[in-house]
């Protein structure tokens, strides 16, 4: 969103109006969660562990400052995967070994399969896309064949026939490809007009 926003201000308009999925969560946890549990949503700090800086910048944004009440934002602090193995470091774990298997937290219970690729690379795109899809032809999303893109590293494409017209998706990463990609589309190169790509 920031390179988008600072870069290419003109393809603004095509970005996602949704947050970011750990965000998504932030707000439900400070909201139905916290009602369920029967907690105070003001005593919640929810840290989130992502694996991307960026998203130490997306939770300062101010289109969140009045998502939840009272000042309240999503998601309070961002952990770096880095930094949360640096911290491990320090306190001498380093043996993964030895570290006891755990079941991680399931606020909710069960969930869908949309629900669980959600916050994957690529996971948001194959969520709407299956939606999309079955909305759109009443079918189940047959299985989605990603190849590699020749002479972009970090994006991989894919068609998916809705019956009426081909939609061309993709998933990038890596700020590097992203720019790449962005230049190419801005420059309307035909090999990278797509309906949806995922960052």
């Amino acid at each position: 969103v920031n390179t988008v926003e600072k870069l290419y201000p003109e393809l603004s308009p095509n970005l996602s109006t949704c947050m970011s999925p750990h965000m998504m969560l932030g707000s439900v946890i400070k909201t139905h969660w916290a009602e369920l549990m029967k907690i105070d949503p003001s005593n919640i700090y929810h840290v989130s562990l992502m694996p991307c800086t960026a998203k130490k910048d997306e939770i300062l944004r101010k289109q969140f400052d009045h998502v939840l009440p009272a000042g309240m934002r999503p998601i309070d602090a961002v952990i770096t995967t880095r930094e949360f193995a640096q911290m491990l470091k320090s306190i001498n774990v380093t043996n993964w070994a030895a570290v006891p298997e755990m079941v991680y937290d399931n606020p909710f219970g069960i969930s869908s399969g949309s629900g669980v690729i959600f916050g994957t690379t690529g996971g948001v795109m194959e969520a709407a896309l299956r939606t999309a899809y079955e909305l759109h032809t009443n079918k189940d999303l047959p299985k989605v064949d990603f190849k590699a893109c020749r002479g972009l590293q970090g994006l991989e494409q894919a068609e998916v026939d809705m019956g009426d017209v081909k939609l061309r998706i993709a998933v990038v990463h890596g700020t590097r490809s992203v720019r790449t990609l962005l230049e190419r589309i801005e420059n309307k190169d035909p090999e990278y007009n797509f309906h949806f790509v995922e960052v």
